[in-house]
Parts: C-alpha cells; structure tokens; sequence
C-alpha cells in the first residue's frame, strides 16, 4: 500500500488516466480506490486535485469514447458481445436496454454507478445514433460526477488515509484469500444456476424449420419478439409475422396473446434465457401451449429462413388480433 502512495505521488496523474481508462475498457481494474487515495493526496498538498480530475475525466473520455465509436461502427452487436462475456449475460441486456430507453444520454451518468452496464452504454448509446456532441457532453458531465465523487471522498477522509492503508496493508494477503474464496464461490453459483436455466426441461422448444412448417399450418400461430424497442430500431434483422412485446409488456398483453391457439417467443440472448423466462410466464397465465424459438432471430437469420418466410398472414402490419383469426 506504500507502494501505491508512493506511485501516486510521482505520478499521481497519469496513473489515474490509464487505470481510469483500463476501467472503462473492461480491464478487471479497480479506478475507485485509486481515485479515493488520490483525491486525499491531492487534499494533502502532495498532488494537484485539478490536474487529477482532469486525468480522470480524460481517461473516462477515452475509454467510454472507444467503446462509443464501436457501437457507431459496429452496431448492436458490440453490445451482445460485451454482454455475453458477463456472467449475467441477459441481465446485462435488459438493464442497459431499460436504462438507455428511459434516461437516453443521462442513462451515461447513470451507467457510471450500476455494475455490468457501465462498459456497455457507451456502445448502444454509439448504435443508437446519438450525435458526437451529445455523447461528449453527457459523456464528461458523468465523468465529472463519477471523478469527483470518489476524489471528494479521499478528501473528507484524507486524515485517515494513511491508517487505512497501514490496516489494508496488515491485513492485506487474509482479506485477499477471503476475497478469492467469495468470488468462487459466486461464480460457482452463477455456473450452476446458469447450467440449470440452460437445461429448462419445462419449456418446449421449436426449431426454425418446424416454425416455419408451423407458420404454412396455422392460422392461429402468434410469434412474439422479445426485443425492447431500442434494441429493434439498431437491429435490423426481422422475422415476418412477428408481434413485438417486450418481455416487461407480456402481463398487459395477455389478454390479446390467449386468443392464439399456440405462441412461440424469441430473443437474440444468451442461451434463449429471455424467451425461457416469457415461456414459463405465459404458460403459468394459462396459455395452452407456448414454445421457444431455438437460438432466437440469430437461428432465424442463419438459417436463411428470412428471404423465404411466408408473409404475415394479416398483410403488412402484424397483428395479434389478425394472426388469432
């Protein structure tokens, strides 16, 4: 720990401009408590606290703005990517999806304090078209309140910083083995409870071939997309016929859903989880028979089933109503 003041105070700057941006990357590195020590030092007359926010803000600037202009480039499917490396892939999906289509460029300042979102709202903010003003100036707004939260802290409690990190340093290797014991542990759980949802032995699946003989079949066959709105407007991949209901709106949709005789629902996330959770919601509302479409619009799409899909039978516009004629 007299390793780390040591470091900060020859370098105070530009350790916390690439530990800041490393952050904002996706490196398993830890900015807070280096801006925590910082914002005492620089309290304590031994580095300049303007200098170091600077730093700090211009490390979220540059991580956050890589991230930014890869969504620009590359679209939504950054975004998946990012979110199928988190072990709570199709949480990770939903929340940034939720927190992108309520708060649009504020959802960057919030982002900064919810865990498994903050790497991936710079990239769907990219997707979604938002312009390279707004995404700066949002972008340095939530960089000034994340910086300055963490360095006002180090501050307030700058007198004690040294004892802390005196204590930290004493019991350094016990706290770190008892860490590493929890994150096992966590990430033992979170693969068992993954391998369980994965198994889903009580939800019927349908593959694209048997939707696809299903559709020519059946007059009362509603097929419901699952992706959220903002997720739809950067995706450009479709399944003809298909009803979009977010997974939230499903409760106040029931009632047009149980006019179908079967319902079939889709996602594009990891492991269908998404369209498992739906499956077993209808099912439990008392929909007769309601199956998961295997591997989402991915499976769709690969499959080349999108140039010859039927049209929806309804016309132009999907709708719930029609398909249960």
């Amino acid at each position: 720990m007299n390793d780390l003041v040591a470091l900060l105070s020859a370098q105070g700057a530009v350790v916390v401009f690439l530990v800041t941006a490393a952050t904002r990357l996706g490196a398993p590195v830890p900015a807070a408590p280096f801006l925590v020590v910082a914002g005492g030092l620089a309290f304590g007359g031994q580095l300049s606290f303007g200098v170091v926010l600077l730093a700090a803000v211009l490390g979220n600037i540059v991580g956050d703005g890589a991230w930014f202009l890869a969504g620009r480039r590359w679209g939504y499917s950054v975004m998946r990517l990012l979110c199928r490396i988190s072990l709570s892939a199709d949480t990770c999906v939903r929340r940034s999806e939720s927190i992108l289509g309520r708060w649009g460029g504020l959802s960057l300042i919030a982002a900064k304090f919810v865990p498994g979102v903050s790497v991936v709202a710079p990239p769907m903010a990219g997707a979604l078209g938002m312009s390279n003003t707004r995404f700066l100036t949002y972008e340095t707004g939530a960089a000034l309140i994340w910086s300055l939260g963490f360095m006002g802290l180090g501050a307030l409690f700058h007198a004690a910083i040294q004892d802390v990190l005196a204590v930290m340093s004493s019991v350094g290797l016990t706290a770190t083995l008892v860490g590493a014991v929890l994150l096992a542990a966590f990430v033992g759980w979170r693969y068992r409870t993954r391998r369980i949802e994965r198994q889903a032995e009580d939800v019927e699946h349908i593959d694209v071939s048997a939707l696809r003989q299903a559709f020519e079949a059946s007059r009362r066959l509603t097929v419901v997309d699952l992706r959220s709105a903002d997720t739809r407007a950067i995706d450009p991949r479709v399944l003809p016929g298909a009803v979009a209901i977010g997974y939230g709106q499903l409760p106040e949709r029931l009632d047009e859903l149980r006019a179908a005789r079967e319902v079939v629902v889709f996602c594009d996330c990891p492991n269908d989880e998404t369209a498992i959770a739906a499956a077993r919601l209808l099912t439990q509302a008392g929909l007769p028979r309601v199956r998961v479409l295997a591997g989402g619009i991915a499976a769709w799409v690969a499959a080349d089933a999108l140039a010859s899909a039927p049209a929806p039978l309804s016309g132009d516009v999907p709708d719930v109503a029609a398909h249960a004629a």
